[in-house]
């Protein structure tokens, strides 16, 4: 089985810990060592995993970038397919979130295309060189489409961003003005494509990281306060759940990689829904054992509790519980 670690599996890989320098850290991440699928899966989320552990929004930042990539390397793109001075090895994001009223339509202008509308939750667009967007077509189809960010008819929304986590990741509106824009796989693709569900894991790896972060913080109170019953009681509850999160990740890797005995689908449910319930169970964990301290006077601390309490939400429990049980319903029994 492939391990999944928390220190970077390749020297010098740790990004820094602000988010600019981060996003330029990723200049160096592109061949197929950093690509899902190759056999090196396992090495790529321990990479993320490592990073959240350092400074959750750090990895925030920097996954979307590895995910574009990986989705550009699925739909055969390279450097000379892109549009305006894109590469391979720009920083990129990945909006693909709906929300209410109009959505983003996209339309052929001669012999290209054009985006025209508001995309809702853009992280960092501001930030971002390009971006792969998903758009409604007239057909009532969503495609994919890669977007130099950096073009005057693309416009990020400079309203408030007020979230206590995850504060150095906005994500706000931006809206597209007839913005020349490359279709990125046929209509549907992004969707159905297997790599979809690998970028879902590659979150949950980071919601990971980010618990064992918390959890070091619990290990290191109960090495300076040996004999603790209940500081002991949580160290062991919050080990026994980053194992259960740790070895279902192993075993998504391992299904990326090789022949999964089950759909993408499943697994990738199966993954995230076993990561996100076990950190949760770490956050309240180490908040009840730790108390108000740390929460209140130690900035590490407490930006991890609040950065990861947001990417967590990301994951909606009862909707994935619904459709983890529908794909059950449907298919192969996984256990």
């Amino acid at each position: 089985m492939s391990l999944i670690r928390l220190d970077p599996p390749r020297a010098g890989d740790l990004p820094p810990k602000q988010i600019a320098r981060a996003l330029d850290h990723t200049r160096d991440w592109v061949g197929p060592d950093y690509l899902p699928g190759g056999g090196n899966t396992a090495a790529l989320w321990s990479l993320l995993a490592a990073t959240a552990a350092c400074d959750v929004a750090v990895a925030r930042a920097v996954e979307p970038v590895l995910d574009a990539r990986a989705i550009l390397d699925q739909a055969g793109l390279a450097d000379d397919d892109l549009p305006g001075d894109l590469e391979i090895a720009s920083t990129w994001g990945v909006f693909a979130a709906e929300g209410p009223g109009e959505p983003l339509r996209a339309h052929r202008s001669g012999r290209g295309w054009q985006l025209k509308g508001t995309k809702p939750w853009c992280s960092l667009a501001a930030d971002l060189e390009g971006a792969l967007v998903t758009a409604h077509l007239d057909d009532g189809e969503r495609r994919l489409f890669a977007v130099d960010l950096c073009q005057p008819e693309v416009e990020p929304a400079s309203g408030t961003w007020v979230s206590r986590g995850l504060q150095e990741i906005p994500s706000l509106g931006v809206s597209f003005h007839q913005a020349p824009a490359l279709p990125v796989g046929e209509a549907g693709w992004y969707l159905t494509r297997p790599g979809f569900w690998w970028g879902g894991i590659g979150v949950a790896a980071c919601w990971y990281g980010g618990a064992a972060g918390i959890a070091r913080r619990v290990r290191a109170e109960a090495l300076a306060r040996p004999g603790t019953e209940m500081l002991e009681h949580a160290l062991g509850r919050v080990t026994a759940r980053l194992a259960e999160a740790r070895r279902a990740l192993e075993e998504g890797a391992d299904a990326v990689d090789g022949t999964p005995r089950m759909p993408g689908r499943l697994v990738a449910k199966l993954v995230r829904t076993t990561v996100a319930e076990a950190c949760e169970d770490v956050m309240r964990t180490a908040a009840q054992a730790l108390g108000p301290a740390p929460l209140t006077q130690e900035e590490d601390y407490a930006k991890t509790q609040a950065d990861l309490a947001v990417y967590l939400r990301q994951h909606h429990p009862w909707r994935e519980a619904v459709s983890l049980g529908r794909a059950v319903a449907e298919g192969e029994e996984p256990w």
